[in-house]
């Protein structure tokens, strides 16, 4: 406990202590050397351990250096009060953990996207191929239906390769996939793909 957190763990500590009883209120508390053996760490340790407290007006220090138990009660507000503290040192230390988990989705989806365009840039080199992207609107008619219901291909031509929905990316969603709103199709076709997907995908 020769840190700088340990003088704080050592006034929790007798705080513990005098909550349990060990250390009766009005009763005096061994003194500094004492304590100091019993911790293992020096007395100036001990000394800024006993000021915690003293701060807190848990125990009170005499001229002569005598520690006395005041209140078990703020006693217990301390050590409620630094439980509280940990608490939220435990839901920040969450928090840095999801947000390195964020990072690492978010790696993975740019990864993806990445694959995607690269696909997309060699279709595009492949006439009449020419990859597109259609948004679903919520007022298509084609919101809740199956791409196979809709026999997507024989209306429009065109070949759906990647349907984006919010972050999620489906590589060739089969037939039985059903489209929703703002969903995102990267289709691929001849020249005229755009206009005839686009056509069909904003019947009403």
């Amino acid at each position: 406990m020769q840190d700088i957190a340990g003088y704080k763990s050592i006034a929790l500590d007798i705080a513990q202590r005098i909550v349990s009883g060990e250390f009766g209120v009005r009763s005096k508390i061994s003194g500094r050397s004492l304590l100091a053996s019993q911790y293992h760490v020096s007395p100036e340790t001990i000394r800024k351990s006993i000021n915690l407290l003293k701060e807190e007006d848990i125990v009170s220090v005499s001229q002569g250096k005598e520690i006395i138990v005041i209140s078990d009660q703020r006693a217990l507000d301390y050590l409620t009060k630094n439980n509280y503290l940990k608490t939220v040192y435990s839901l920040k230390q969450d928090l840095e953990n999801l947000l390195e988990q964020k990072k690492e989705i978010d790696h993975k989806f740019e990864k993806v996207i990445s694959g995607i365009i690269n696909f997309s840039d060699r279709l595009q080199n492949l006439k009449p191929y020419h990859p597109i992207e259609i948004n679903v609107s919520e007022s298509s008619h084609v919101v809740g239906k199956t791409i196979g219901n809709l026999e997507f291909w024989q209306q429009t031509g065109a070949t759906i390769i990647a349907l984006r929905r919010g972050t999620d990316i489906s590589i060739s969603p089969g037939p039985h996939v059903i489209l929703r709103e703002n969903d995102v199709l990267i289709v691929v076709g001849d020249g005229q793909v755009h206009q005839r997907t686009t056509q069909f995908i904003n019947q009403q």
